[in-house]
């Protein structure tokens, strides 16, 4: 019982704004836009204060430090690889195509060691 009272004062509070709205913009219009105006820049003022002191200045996680270190490390190599394989095709030079290339590991992934418990020996149950 109480939600529904709850619910139509909520929509008697809103009908009753939109009202106040629908005759202020009829009878005063000027006067509507001008303070519409000076509500959205107060917010956007208050906006930037909140996000320029609290937001903007968080220092990362270490796991994000570790993410950004390993993106970089990627996208050096892969850059690399590019250069490498326009010098190739630029000279043409058959030889280097043919050879076959070393399989190396991968230098920039890593291993993240997690906190997963081992698994059961499945043999001993």
């Amino acid at each position: 019982m109480v939600r529904k009272t709850i619910s139509i004062l909520t929509f008697l509070i809103i009908s009753l704004a939109a009202v106040g709205l629908v005759s202020k913009l009829f009878t005063d219009t000027a006067n509507f836009l001008f303070t519409i105006l000076i509500v959205i820049g107060s917010s956007a003022a208050i906006f930037a204060v909140f996000y320029f002191v609290f937001l903007r200045n968080r220092t990362p996680s270490n796991d994000m430090k570790k993410y950004k270190k390993a993106v970089r490390q990627s996208k050096a190599k892969y850059k690399s690889d590019n250069i490498r394989n326009t010098k190739v095709l630029t000279k043409k030079q058959p030889d280097l195509i043919r050879k076959k290339r070393n399989k190396r590991t991968a230098t920039h992934l890593r291993v993240i060691e997690g906190n997963k418990s081992k698994r059961k020996d499945r043999a001993s149950l």
